[in-house]
């Protein structure tokens, strides 16, 4: 084979060659979460969504290479100036996705750079209308307005800001310092306060005690003043009628013996000898006053008269007999008179028995 031919197989075949590796490399597989924004000859042509797709050799060209994930961008600190002029540094956390590739890569030419822009102008402006305690304070509202700020900004763009929160806000430190300060007397404040209201409510929870125990007791002594005297006056009652039970039992034992007295039908000797022991038991009692019945006085003298006649009978015949003397007719001791007697007697010791007592 001559050389020319030779040579001109392997130009064709380098040909061949370049001609495959250049269409291989024209075939283009879009993933899940990507889109591919294709130009033809410098002017936008599509956007490819997920599958496989071909450019034409030296006319297509993938333009941009989108990531539709959700995208999350912390912007440093910046200096911004409260509404009573104390300087501070805010830092950002933005979170955004793409909704329009075609715009995303149109729209902007920087477009995490025009949104960190939008976000520091938009956060001056917010805590320019804030002082300093409505700013340390007011997160979730400064949250909310840079947000829609910020999404408002974005449309153009193709972006949606899905969220925006504020990070750090460092204040100066002589701030800090009397922050600090504020913070600790705060505290101290609140702590004296509630140990202010717990001694007072200890002191009207001993009070409150103290009164309940003070009504109780006094409803307790009442209550045992109540049961004494009721205690006395049943005592009372008890003894005035026990005095009563005996007054009556003495009374009817005094009328007992009397019946019995009378049933005996006693002969007058028996009387007469009954009185004499009546009389001797009387005489022996502390009484300093005796009274004698004047039956008993009657019998005395009957007894004393014919004393004196036995004896007269016993004297010697020389001696002149006088003429005896009349004896009067002396009347015989019943048993009504001696029951008077013995009860008016009975009646008689008691009075003197008191009055000696006195």
């Amino acid at each position: 084979m001559p050389v020319g031919a030779i040579v001109a197989l392997v130009l064709l075949g380098i040909i061949v060659l370049a001609v495959l590796i250049t269409l291989l490399s024209k075939i283009k597989i879009v993933n899940q979460t990507d889109k591919f924004v294709v130009e033809r000859l410098g002017k936008y042509l599509a956007t490819w969504d997920t599958g496989v797709h071909f450019l034409v050799p030296f006319v297509d060209r993938v333009s941009k290479r989108v990531s539709m994930k959700e995208q999350i961008y912390d912007f440093p600190p910046q200096p911004v100036i409260t509404k009573d002029n104390v300087t501070m540094q805010i830092d950002t956390v933005v979170f955004f996705n793409v909704t329009d590739p075609k715009l995303f890569t149109y729209g902007v030419e920087n477009p995490i750079a025009g949104i960190e822009a939008l976000s520091a102008t938009t956060l001056r402006n917010i805590i320019g209308d804030l002082d300093l305690d409505q700013t340390l304070t007011s997160r979730d509202i400064i949250n909310t307005k840079m947000r829609q700020i910020l999404d408002e900004a974005t449309d153009p763009w193709g972006i949606k800001v899905t969220r925006v929160e504020v990070k750090n806000i460092l204040p100066p430190k002589d701030i800090q310092a009397a922050m600090e300060k504020q913070m600790r007397a705060e505290r101290e404040k609140r702590e004296k306060i509630l140990i202010a209201e717990g001694e007072k409510t200890s002191a009207v929870t001993i009070a409150e005690g103290n009164k309940e125990a003070a009504i109780l007791n006094a409803e307790a002594e009442k209550e045992a003043a109540i049961k004494r005297a009721e205690a006395q006056a049943e005592a009372i009652l008890k003894v005035k009628k026990a005095e009563a039970d005996g007054e009556l039992m003495v009374r009817k034992a005094e009328a007992e013996a009397i019946k019995l007295i009378n049933e005996a039908n006693p002969s007058s000797a028996v009387l007469t000898i009954r009185s004499y022991e009546t009389l001797a038991k009387v005489a022996d009692g502390k009484a300093t006053k005796l009274i004698v019945p004047t039956d008993i006085a009657k019998v005395t003298s009957l007894a004393g008269a014919l004393t004196e006649t036995v004896e007269g009978m016993k004297a010697p015949a020389a001696v002149k007999t006088e003429e005896p003397k009349k004896v009067e007719n002396k009347p015989a001791i019943t048993k009504k008179d001696f029951a008077k007697s013995e009860a008016e007697l009975h009646k008689e010791l008691l009075l003197d028995h008191k009055e000696g007592k006195h």
